[in-house]
């Protein structure tokens, strides 16, 4: 036991501020050069391929004689509106849920890096967390898994939770977001307390813990266009970011931030006490940051053409804190953000990535960044007009420019839709690439 926690002491000082990709917790170790594999936790679609849930498990190394091909697939059974993903703090582990039936699958990344095997599926969530619904965020701290909640058993609505695990998935405990009514010793800093969650990270240099706001279940599985339509579907998004105090797990304060803010970024630098979060209905940039000993929420940028509702989704920052990717949906454009100043964004470049975009993952050193398209099973769309519908896409950045290395198309190849990107190495568990020939594919 004191080895272990010995071990982890090592890990926290030698590591804190690193990881291979920039969204990835402070807590883990980071992949020194390149990649070997990206994981991909990819939807089930019917009508392809076996039309479940799958991890598929991409070969990234140029050097790798299978680079670009799908090595292995593994499939959990059904369709669970697979979404995000995280490592445990040592990396054995990728942890993914599913937003519909509450699952979460445990694979084993370790024993062979190439072919993830599925170690455990917790499908006790909603009872263990007293009613909680639509795992998405799961982030590690030491020795434990902190995963988002977006809704709730009793009405399907944005009330929710954040639920502790240890790392081999025993459920810990329960912590209800602040809201009217219930604020759980929070300060609101304004209009909303509105009790939603989605993402999560965590400055563990200032004691913080950070959660977003999306919807509940009774809008995320409703179809787009129907959902749309509904002023009262429309009325159901989250306003809030909350501070936490990261060793209590109590909510410090509640900040307003209008308009659904989604993915949560910090930034790396030990003097910079801030995050970027994007609102999805408005297509803003916000900071959150510390000054004067409080927490604070600023609109900093807007992003593109907010009458057309570009619909910012994933973002993710450099290492070094100047440079802030956007995805937008809708138009399927990445946007890059010079943000050395954090108060004042400027949108540096945009890349028509493909129809629609959704997750962005970067290399540690910024020379790789890889791109994914699906968003939602009911909110994807359907139809192509000749640009790349669902796919994984590897680009190379020389700090200006993107340029195309490759495409997986997940429609021609049966797969399903993808979704989070997870980075995987050799080299983060002692073992060297062996030479083979050909790896499986496991169906």
């Amino acid at each position: 036991m004191m080895a272990r926690i010995f071990t982890l002491a090592v890990l926290f000082v030698s590591q804190i501020g690193f990881a291979d990709e920039t969204c990835m917790s402070p807590y883990m170790a980071k992949i020194v050069g390149q990649e070997d594999f990206v994981y991909v936790w990819t939807l089930g679609v019917e009508g392809l391929g076996d039309e479940q849930d799958k991890l598929v498990t991409i070969a990234v190394n140029p050097n790798d004689e299978n680079y670009g091909e799908v090595v292995a697939s593994l499939s959990v059974g059904g369709r669970n509106e697979a979404h995000h993903s995280g490592f445990t703090d040592d990396r054995r582990y990728l942890w993914a849920s599913g937003l519909d039936t509450n699952k979460i699958f445990i694979f084993d990344v370790h024993s062979d890096p190439a072919k993830p095997t599925l170690h455990k599926t917790i499908d006790d969530f909603v009872a263990k967390s007293g009613g909680v619904v639509g795992p998405h965020t799961s982030y590690a701290l030491p020795g434990r898994m902190m995963l988002t909640g977006l809704s709730n058993n009793q009405d399907h609505g944005g009330v929710t939770a954040l639920v502790e695990y240890t790392n081999d998935g025993d459920y810990i405990a329960t912590y209800w977001m602040p809201k009217d009514g219930d604020l759980r010793g929070a300060v609101k800093s304004g209009q909303y307390a509105d009790g939603y969650g989605y993402d999560l990270r965590a400055l563990p240099r200032r004691n913080v813990m950070v959660t977003s706001s999306f919807t509940g279940w009774n809008n995320y599985m409703m179809n787009l266009g129907e959902m749309m339509a509904s002023p009262e579907a429309m009325a159901q998004f989250g306003n809030t970011v909350v501070i936490w105090d990261l060793h209590t797990r109590k909510p410090k304060k509640i900040l307003d931030v209008p308009g659904a803010p989604l993915e949560i970024r910090c930034a790396w630098g030990a003097n910079n006490n801030y995050c970027f979060t994007t609102t999805a209905l408005t297509s803003e940039i916000w900071l959150i940051y510390e000054a004067d000993n409080d927490w604070h929420a600023q609109k900093v940028a807007d992003i593109g053409d907010v009458s057309k509702i570009p619909l910012p989704v994933d973002i993710s920052i450099t290492s070094d804190d100047n440079l802030l990717w956007v995805d937008t949906w809708n138009d399927g454009l990445a946007r890059l953000f010079d943000i050395s100043d954090p108060f004042k964004p400027v949108e540096l470049m945009t890349e028509s990535i493909g129809e629609q975009i959704n997750m962005v993952s970067q290399s540690w050193d910024g020379k790789r960044v890889y791109f994914t398209s699906s968003l939602l099973a009911n909110w994807d769309k359907t139809q192509s007009t000749g640009k790349d519908l669902q796919y994984f896409k590897i680009y190379d950045f020389d700090g200006k420019q993107l340029e195309h290395r490759l495409t997986v198309d997940f429609i021609e190849q049966q797969l399903g839709y993808p979704h989070q990107m997870r980075f995987g190495a050799y080299s983060l568990y002692g073992l060297r690439r062996p030479d083979l020939t050909r790896f499986a594919l496991t169906q």
